[in-house]
């Protein structure tokens, strides 16, 4: 999601702030179904990159695959803490030279840390101060934030699935 439709959400969440809080609204709900299936999309795409693929760069200049998983599940910490309005959350580092088990399993952990702290928000929380990387923000910008990243990253799994022949798992037919 580019900076620019990012402010739009903000902006239109802002202006329906007080009719939130005054009634339920679907906004969160929604959100969780968007979450819930980036989260799926990601972890499904960890699993199945091959163990002896997550040191696979493209370029010398682009992060590994196993980079790519270890960052996700350092910054799931970070911007769920945001989201659930606590300090950072501590969590054991993993390298990206870990076994495949050990970086799918603190992925899994961290989108598990993820899910639970969406399901307390509710919608008239959107508006609400937190801390989001040091900065003080709304919790919609962390929401936001949290998607729109889940979303870039799943793309580059995606693209380093395809260039070692395996199709992502959004491609796949059901």
């Amino acid at each position: 999601m580019s900076t620019s439709m990012t402010a739009v959400c903000v902006m239109v969440t802002l202006a329906a702030a007080p009719a939130m809080r005054a009634q339920a609204s679907p906004i969160v709900t929604r959100f969780r179904g968007f979450a819930t299936n980036e989260s799926k999309n990601l972890l499904a795409a960890a699993e199945a990159m091959p163990a002896d693929k997550y040191g696979f760069r493209p370029t010398p200049g682009q992060w590994t695959f196993g980079k790519i998983i270890v960052h996700i599940a350092g910054d799931n910490m970070v911007t769920c803490s945001a989201i659930a309005g606590d300090k950072p959350m501590k969590h054991p580092e993993v390298s990206e030279t870990a076994s495949k088990e050990a970086q799918v399993a603190a992925l899994k952990s961290s989108l598990d840390f993820c899910a639970a702290a969406i399901a307390k928000v509710t919608d008239a929380q959107l508006t609400d101060t937190v801390s989001y990387y040091g900065e003080p923000s709304l919790r919609v910008g962390a929401l936001i934030g949290l998607v729109e990243d889940w979303s870039d990253h799943y793309s580059q799994q995606a693209g380093y699935l395809r260039l070692n022949g395996i199709l992502p798992p959004t491609a796949k037919k059901s």
